[in-house]
């Protein structure tokens, strides 16, 4: 980060100085007090199950020089030290200020991603192809909200020439107020499926959420979105702006010609009159999409297409998004990140379409579905038999109507086994796997099935 002074965050977030000097040298912004590092600004933020106001002597102990606070006791508490200390309304909308404020010292474009599914690895792809021309700050992992979209933007440096973020929401009026932060000029559009539908009651909700990103863009910006989205396509064309629209059915960046097995995936690129031969070496039609949206915002950017199939078949995914890990007698499809009724099929289809001596299921929730919970479970139950999967093992309270569903539609009950949690999933996999397995692992986040992996990992060591 470059350095800031404490006279610049008072004026961007209209703040009082209450103690220390207006020319205190800010190096960098940490919402942790357990990693702050000297010469740092710490923002304390309030969390479902903690006040940051309450650790702001921590941090000041750990070498912060100054401090936004809310709170008139850290005032008190601060009085008559070295500590630069702005008062502020809210933490929150101080730290929106200050990340906006900064991003605006860098004249550089930023490209968004958003969408139901999809996002991070997306993202990931356009930052390894852009990465070819430019130097690029992207999101780390899946900071894609109201903190760690400041906390991305944070981390730019005199030396970027571009970035790319995430944006995730769960309701309407999010993207919109991390919009106003990054000032976008590109937006990428994924999907609209149903994750976060718990709270937007529909996919045109969903959409209209979405849809934030674009609501002032004009003749310089550019949307980039997937054509075989059929909520997408709906996207008023009266936006102003540059459209690239990608896909295997519709589109102007389109793939045919489309191979698939564990080595991942192969197709033949199409833009206008050019042909080019594409390779991922991640398994997944919905990575095809992933890689058509990367490859757009190289076009719009002058990345070569020979320098984009280049960097798409070095790419590698992050940790726990569709790993294949050879165990020897087993493999394991490593996908335990995150889930939502879209990704759970896309990773089923994986799953389906990769050979194997034995096809086995291990799924957990998918959270954050509200009332549409249980049928949303059982959609993946009657898809789990559309794959043909072998054995299914599932894993937590909603879990149990896929494996419920599966059974009504015919999978044989010999081959389903409903577990309370993930310890006893484990039990159920040391009792049925053989040699040969293929075994996916999913489930939302807060389901932890990284501990089914890890467990499978050791037990073929």
């Amino acid at each position: 980060m470059m350095e800031l002074l404490v006279k610049e965050l008072i004026n961007a977030v209209e703040g009082k100085l209450v103690n220390g000097n207006t020319n205190v040298k800010i190096t960098g912004i940490s919402t942790d007090s357990r990693k702050i590092t000297k010469g740092e600004l710490f923002v304390p933020l309030k969390g479902e199950r903690f006040d940051g106001e309450d650790f702001v002597k921590d941090a000041v102990s750990s070498g912060a020089v100054a401090v936004i606070t809310a709170d008139l006791r850290n005032v008190e508490l601060l009085k008559d030290t070295t500590v630069a200390v702005i008062y502020v309304k809210d933490t929150l909308t101080a730290f929106h200020e200050i990340a906006a404020y900064y991003r605006k010292k860098f004249d550089i474009p930023f490209i968004a991603v958003t969408g139901s599914s999809g996002k991070t690895t997306t993202k990931d792809m356009i930052a390894e192809v852009l990465s070819k021309k430019y130097a690029v700050l992207k999101t780390g992992g899946n900071f894609n909200n109201e903190i760690g979209l400041p906390l991305t933007i944070f981390r730019l440096e005199s030396y970027h020439q571009i970035a790319v973020v995430e944006m995730g929401m769960s309701g309407i009026g999010e993207i919109k107020r991390l919009k106003e932060i990054a000032k976008p000029q590109v937006a990428v559009f994924t999907n609209i499926g149903v994750a976060h539908i718990e709270k937007l009651g529909s996919r045109e909700n969903i959409l209209k959420a979405k849809a934030e990103l674009i609501e002032d863009f004009g003749e310089n910006n550019v949307i980039v979105l997937n054509a075989d989205d059929d909520m997408l396509v709906r996207l008023p064309q009266t936006y102003r702006g540059k459209y690239y629209k990608y896909g295997i059915t519709n589109g102007d960046v389109k793939a045919y010609n489309i191979e698939k097995d564990e080595r991942g995936v192969r197709y033949v690129l199409k833009v206008r009159e050019l042909e080019k031969r594409v390779e991922l070496s991640i398994p997944g039609m919905h990575n095809v999409y992933n890689s058509l949206a990367a490859i757009c915002v190289g076009l719009e950017f002058g990345v070569s297409v020979e320098d984009m199939a280049d960097a798409l078949r070095e790419f590698k995914p992050e940790k726990m998004r569709l790993n294949i890990i050879d165990g020897g007698k087993i493999k394991i499809i490593d996908d335990a990140y995150n889930a939502n009724p879209d990704s759970m099929k896309a990773a089923l289809t994986v799953l389906r379409d990769l050979d194997s001596k034995r096809k086995v299921a291990v799924l957990g929730d998918m959270l954050e579905l509200g009332e549409y919970s249980k049928e949303a479970h059982k959609d993946i139950g009657k898809f789990v038999l559309e794959c043909g999967i072998d054995v299914l093992v599932t894993s937590g309270n909603f879990a149990k109507y896929i494996a419920e569903e599966a059974k009504i539609c015919g999978m044989n009950s010999s081959n389903i086994f409903i577990c309370k949690n993930n310890e006893e999933a484990n039990k159920v996999l040391d009792s049925i796997i053989k040699e040969g397995d293929l075994i996916l692992v999913k489930g939302s986040r807060g389901m932890k099935m990284e501990q089914i992996v890890h467990h499978l990992q050791e037990r073929v060591k």
